[in-house]
């Protein structure tokens, strides 16, 4: 009996690690670029990989854009993301911002601003060293749904 009351409080606590997932894909956002999905639905909850400004169908290069254009791509493919999960970013309760420069705060601020509104997301807006193929900024998204 013991025995079997510890492996189900194990199982209890480990739940979470137990939980189901399902890819989420579509051509409308950006491919990935490498070994990681675009976005994996666990329980009630879509985990957006972090959206660099990358076009989805390749035509335009965001690097060469300034960070309000960067921040407006970076949403748009999360939101196309959420609405292959049959989720839009109303249904979005933790964003993670990352920028490679802190000064760009107002700017994406004022982007980000048009994309969210009350109750707002919680989120974390972080300055990091460099992002990839020369970005300004990378945001990360995670859902819940109703």
């Amino acid at each position: 009996m013991r025995c079997f009351l510890a492996a189900l409080a194990m199982a209890v606590l480990a739940g979470p690690a137990l939980a189901d997932k399902t890819v989420i894909q579509t051509d409308a956002g950006p491919k990935a670029i490498g070994p990681y999905s675009q976005a994996i639905r666990s329980g009630k909850l879509v985990f957006v990989s972090g959206q660099l400004p990358f076009d989805p169908e390749g035509k335009i290069d965001y690097s060469k854009q300034d960070v309000s254009a960067q921040t407006r791509r970076c949403l748009d493919n999360a939101a196309v993301i959420l609405k292959a999960a049959g989720l839009s970013l109303a249904d979005a309760v933790s964003v993670t911002v990352y920028v490679t420069d802190i000064d760009d705060f107002a700017a994406v601020n004022a982007v980000y601003a048009n994309y969210f509104q009350a109750p707002y997301p919680a989120r974390a807006f972080v300055q990091v060293a460099k992002l990839l193929r020369g970005a300004k900024v990378e945001i990360a998204v995670t859902a819940a749904a109703p």
